[in-house]
């Protein structure tokens, strides 16, 4: 026998049909007292709720996480202790497109876990690169901004991708990674995934350390070629979708290393470049990586819409053992990301199933729009005389940091070694191979299309500054393509 009864309007009460709606005679005017009609053609106005502004496309899986090594000497939250299992779930994403875009256009993939343990939802909300393109959160709407589409044509536009970058020069680690080789992975199980940010661990002795996360694709690391990825942006815009749902149909379950870099606390006022700084990585050189479990996903949704869609995360999610760190973008989300979820999915998002914690909840929060669940008659404020519970811990947090200075608007104080275009040029010159190289060279030609002086000029620039040789090569490679398109025409000419 069917779960469902026969249909039913949403206060239960029998529906008549499904198929035909309430006239005068088979052929007059509907009713407007035709209350199924009316609910239906009502619900179905509303069935789109606001989508994310970034990685607003993307899908996800639910799965375990299990502790495999022993890192207790460096935090005491209860799921990352020797041997827990965690239930969580997973979101994949692109950054720029929106929710009808091809999965398979050039961006930074997003990485997001949401661990239901013992001791609340944790979250970690990455991507797939190390790195991000801007280092202060005011820029960071600017950003989008610039990734997303013209005011005019309502089209995505190079010259005005390339503006901001350009006049961005930390973006320069990040993009010269977008533009090569990972820059569009085959699927989501093919890439790794980073907490990009650095975040607190605090052990049981209340010991601090600054550690960054790292998530490693057990199938290895796969990408594609821009032809094979404009193929399927227009043949089928969902493939990594698709997928990941088929290959759990199958029960070919993907799963990730967990593996983090420590620094001691103390290390990172006077570490070489800022660790705090989200447009550099910590060299493995000085902080290998750490295992400390495995991740799997196991479990498909059985209904995108309230599993994935409604999914809310944010770095505000942490629990005892961890923290956030002096990263200003990390604090800037901490606040930025469940404050979207509450436009975008009401007050009370938190009391949906699928981000629901998996321990029973004791907030002062109350009512809001759709508030499920609550507190009966309980005294709804803190103090309170009538026996419900309420926090007052006073004096310093386990997972702070000190910090005295005057307030100002102003860059970070740079480390020994901290420069834009450092850390990029050992990416393109010391990680990628030639045959990268020159992939990156002519994916960076092919973005310039539309992009006009000065803009063009400063991209030629750009480059040059993060590596002369490949600098020269774009510059040579797009003056190249133009005179084969009018030969003997001045280059400057045709881009003025």
């Amino acid at each position: 026998m069917s779960e469902f009864s026969a249909g039913t309007h949403e206060n239960g009460a029998p529906r008549e049909s499904d198929a035909h709606s309430l006239s005068l005679g088979a052929n007059g005017p509907l009713m407007l007292h035709d209350v199924a009609l009316v609910e239906k053609l009502a619900r179905f106005d509303r069935e789109r709720i606001p989508e994310r502004s970034p990685h607003a496309k993307g899908s996800g899986a639910f799965g375990e996480f299990e502790v495999t090594e022993d890192v207790s000497a460096y935090t005491k939250a209860a799921f990352l202790q020797p041997g827990a299992k965690t239930r969580l779930m997973a979101r994949f994403s692109t950054v720029a497109g929106e929710l009808g875009s091809p999965d398979t256009w050039r961006d930074v993939r997003g990485f997001a876990l949401k661990f239901y343990t013992d001791e609340g939802n944790f979250d970690m909300v990455g991507n797939n690169t190390p790195i991000f393109f801007v280092r202060d959160p005011m820029k960071f709407p600017d950003f989008i901004h610039s990734q997303k589409r013209t005011p005019d044509s309502g089209l995505r536009s190079g010259n005005m991708q390339w503006d901001f970058w350009t006049l961005s020069p930390e973006s320069a680690h990040q993009v010269s990674y977008l533009m090569g080789p990972r820059g569009l992975p085959r699927s989501w199980r093919e890439m790794n995934g980073y907490s990009s940010h650095t975040y607190m661990w605090v052990n049981e002795a209340g010991e601090k350390f600054w550690v960054v996360w790292h998530f490693l694709s057990d199938q290895g690391v796969h990408n594609m070629s821009n032809e094979e990825a404009a193929e399927l942006a227009g043949t089928d815009g969902d493939f990594h979708r698709r997928d990941l749902f088929d290959a759990i149909e199958r029960e070919e379950f993907p799963s990730w290393r967990v593996e983090v870099q420590i620094m001691p606390y103390e290390e990172a006022k006077n570490y070489r470049f800022n660790p705090f700084d989200l447009t550099k990585t910590w060299s493995k050189k000085d902080y290998p990586r750490i295992p400390v479990g495995r991740f799997t996903l196991n479990e498909n949704p059985v209904n995108h819409f309230a599993q994935i869609e409604q999914a809310a995360f944010s770095p505000s999610n942490t629990v005892p053992g961890t923290g956030v760190s002096p990263d200003k973008m990390l604090l800037a989300r901490v606040f930025s990301y469940p404050d979207a979820q509450r436009n975008r999915l009401g007050t009370n998002f938190n009391q949906l199933p699928v981000n629901m914690p998996a321990i029973p909840t004791n907030s002062y929060d109350k009512e809001g729009a759709m508030q499920f669940h609550h507190s009966g008659n309980a005294p709804v404020y803190a103090p309170n005389s009538y026996g419900r519970s309420y926090a007052d811990t006073q004096g310093p947090v386990d997972n702070g940091w000190e910090s005295d200075g005057t307030l100002v608007r102003a860059a970070y104080t740079l480390h020994a070694e901290d420069d834009d275009f450092g850390q990029a040029h050992t990416l393109v010159r010391e990680v990628y191979t030639e045959e990268e190289r020159q992939g990156l060279v002519e994916t960076v030609v092919g973005s310039l299309t539309d992009v006009e002086e000065p803009v063009l000029s400063r991209v030629f620039e750009y480059w040059t500054k993060i590596d002369a040789e490949v600098g020269a090569a774009i510059e040579a490679a797009y003056r190249a393509g133009l005179e084969e398109q009018v030969p003997g025409l001045d280059p400057v000419e045709q881009t003025a």
